[in-house]
């Protein structure tokens, strides 16, 4: 099995959830979306994040307004709405109790982790 596929397919589920949440905090320029998620560890590249943007302002969770730019052309700055800001509360939600259960599930089924194991393999 392809563990870098699945990490992928990991990332890729939860990048709306980052974007919007980024966007939550202030506009944003494409490129500072890429510089954030790539602080966060989320390499992403403008041919994933242009389609997902695009998706999310024709759902109406974005909007966006351009702004001339000094050194090339306008710049499109994405801000989040009201109906992306409720959006964004129910994947934080959705994230908490996701998140919640999949550490219950792989604390006690986690094969590298001898802290929660009632019998060590020396007894």
């Amino acid at each position: 099995m392809n563990t870098e596929n699945t990490k992928a397919q990991m990332r890729k589920g939860i990048l709306e959830f980052c974007i919007l949440s980024l966007i939550n905090e202030r506009e944003m320029y494409v490129s500072d979306l890429i510089d954030e998620l790539k602080k966060g560890k989320l390499d992403v590249v403008e041919g994933t994040l242009y389609p997902l943007l695009t998706r999310l302002k024709n759902g109406e969770f974005l909007s966006y307004r351009w702004e001339e730019s000094t050194g090339g052309p306008p710049r499109k700055y994405y801000q989040i709405t009201e109906k992306g800001n409720l959006f964004l509360a129910e994947l934080a939600t959705t994230w908490r109790e996701l998140n919640e259960s999949v550490n219950q599930i792989t604390k006690s089924n986690n094969p590298t982790d001898d802290s929660d194991r009632s019998l060590s393999p020396n007894s």
